[in-house]
């Protein structure tokens, strides 16, 4: 990967809208060059998908929280098991299985405490691999980005 790919990558990043004959002016190349190195990108999965990013204030998904998770043993299928049903609860935007005192880290979003207070109660807690959870509630969100630097 070179400063140009890079540069296209920065560009897809700050806006995936783009079309090519814009990432190409902004790069410094013709656009059937740009289109080649944007395909050999998305075949070496550096560029996994495009997606739109929604502003989760505005559709109402104003409240996050982050839950520590720690497992009532560290076996693998324990751990199989609670990854595998995470995948399964739309709330639950992050999870990452991670070192330190606890298991694991979930991003949860939600509506509001009410709703928080329901999935926690109704799914994540009935989960039998589940010993303890830890929440923490995000009063303000001072930085958020999806821009990688490169």
């Amino acid at each position: 990967m070179d400063k140009i790919d890079k540069n296209i990558l920065k560009q897809l990043q700050i806006n995936a809208k783009q079309n090519i004959k814009e990432i190409a002016a902004k790069v410094g190349l013709s656009v059937t060059p740009t289109y080649e190195r944007m395909k050999k990108l998305e075949q070496a999965n550096i560029i996994k998908s495009y997606v739109a990013l929604l502003d989760r204030d505005v559709i109402g998904k104003k409240f996050v929280a982050y839950c520590q998770i720690t497992l009532i043993r560290h076996h693998k299928e324990l751990i199989d098991d609670f990854k595998t049903k995470t995948l399964q609860f739309s709330e639950i935007m992050e999870c990452h299985h991670i070192s330190g005192n606890f298991d694991f880290l979930l991003k949860i979003v939600v509506n509001d405490i009410s709703q928080y207070q329901q999935f926690i109660n109704e799914k994540l807690s009935l989960l039998d691999c589940v010993s303890t959870i830890n929440s923490s509630f995000v009063m303000e969100s001072v930085k958020e980005t999806t821009v990688y630097e490169l």
